[in-house]
């Protein structure tokens, strides 16, 4: 089943993290270390596979995140394996009624976020008695987001845990006692993957007052590279998002104030190119399926160490290149920078980067709707006479779908597609705001 599922992920060779984690003992407890954007979710969802059984009608594994973005790029990878499992998906702000209704056919996994997970328990909405897998991913950064007593309610309640498995970006000098794990396999790939000279530091100095324009002109300087702009406060990320409307420069924007719905088009539009600036806070510094992040802007420094290198984590993945922009005040310059960073000078005149080549189409229609992807790419190369060139990526949630067409050509897209229908049911089409 394994090689089935590297197969069906199109990976030829596992790195040495994700062996080691295939190779510990399947009756001992294990403890992960390894930096964000190493593969740590292969690295656990490959070994459960041999746990699963078939005949077993009950929740079988728990997996337990901080966030509803992390569990959804779980469940994603999952799929992605083509194993024979159902796996369900529960987090803050999704229906509660459609996880309801989801867990009357239990599922061999369930994922979610723990206030979730407790809640569908409390009401007894899952039966426990076939856990045998407890997974706790991003176990620092939940205990960081307040999870503690929902996760020690929750695994209180798994009698049948056999194993345990702990994952963390950061390396913990002592584990909670709640969690229940004895006589655990370390593995321990933190200092392996930090010395890698993949990413390079850059700064540049700048007053308070003008720390505003200075990011607009680095902005500009570094163009249409998928970059993270990274600030420390929610009302930061609304200011600079406001300073870049007005300057015309097509970005989104990132935090744990927006509503699920929002956060979720968000990263769509920059999965799928229609932007390639992201100002957020460090709720995307962890735990997202944001792939192929170039560059990295603290445009306010983070308070810890740990903070700083989470951020730094999303680029220079997997063996890709990437650069991290300090902006610096006199005041601002951190006692946790261990390296040097190469000064830079910002260019006197900025040149807004030109648009980007996608824009994306919004389609009142998904899953719950039986509409696919290919019902998409049909409708797209039929009736509007598009190349598979023309069309991008293609994303179909429960009851919508979101597509990338080339920016020129999508008013005339959303023209002819007006009165289409989609399984014989007229849908709304439109430009996605």
């Amino acid at each position: 089943m394994i090689k089935k599922a590297l197969e069906n992920l199109n990976i030829s060779a596992l790195n040495a993290m994700q062996e080691a984690s295939l190779k510990a003992p399947e009756k001992r407890d294990v403890l992960l270390f390894s930096p964000t954007g190493s593969g740590k979710t292969l690295a656990f969802l490959l070994p459960l596979l041999r746990l699963l059984q078939p005949e077993v009608a009950f929740v079988q594994a728990l997996i337990l995140v901080p966030s509803r973005e992390l569990a959804l790029q779980i469940e994603q990878v999952f799929r992605a394996l083509g194993s024979p499992f159902k796996i369900t998906c529960c987090y803050g702000g999704h229906s509660t009624k459609i996880e309801t209704n989801s867990l009357i056919e239990p599922p061999a996994v369930l994922i979610g976020t723990p206030g979730r997970i407790a809640y569908h328990l409390r009401r007894e909405g899952f039966d426990t008695k076939a856990i045998r897998t407890l997974i706790l991913d991003e176990f620092d950064k939940a205990l960081e987001f307040g999870f503690q007593d929902d996760m020690s309610f929750i695994i209180k309640s798994l009698p049948g845990i056999t194993k345990r498995v702990l994952l963390s970006a950061t390396r913990m000098a002592e584990i909670p006692t709640f969690t229940g794990i004895r006589n655990p396999v370390e593995l321990n790939y933190l200092k392996q993957l930090e010395n890698i000279p993949l990413l390079t530091y850059k700064a540049c100095l700048t007053d308070s007052e003008d720390k505003l324009e200075a990011l607009f002109s680095l902005v500009c300087m570094i163009g249409n590279k998928s970059t993270l702009v990274f600030c420390n406060h929610r009302d930061a990320v609304a200011r600079i998002g406001e300073l870049l409307d007005h300057m015309g420069i097509v970005h989104g924007e990132f935090h744990g104030g927006m509503e699920q719905e929002d956060r979720e088009r968000t990263l769509l539009k920059f999965r799928n190119g229609t932007h390639r600036l992201l100002i957020t806070t460090d709720l995307a510094s962890r735990g997202l399926d944001i792939p192929e992040i170039e560059n990295v802007i603290h445009y306010q420094l983070p308070l810890t160490q740990d903070a700083f290198v989470h951020r730094n984590g999303r680029t220079a993945r997997m063996h890709a290149y990437g650069t991290s922009y300090l902006l610096l005040t006199k005041e601002e310059i951190p006692g946790y920078l261990n390296v040097k960073p190469e000064m830079i000078s910002l260019p006197k005149k900025a040149v807004l980067p030109p648009p980007t080549d996608w824009d994306t189409i919004y389609i009142a229609a998904g899953k719950k709707d039986k509409v696919n992807k290919i019902d998409i790419v049909g409708l797209l190369l039929q009736k509007c006479k598009l190349s598979k060139d023309d069309v991008g990526l293609i994303e179909v949630l429960d009851h919508s779908a979101y597509v990338a067409v080339r920016r020129d050509l999508i008013q005339k897209v959303v023209r002819e597609l007006k009165d289409e229908k989609i399984k014989n049911k007229k849908v709304k089409i439109e430009i996605s705001n």
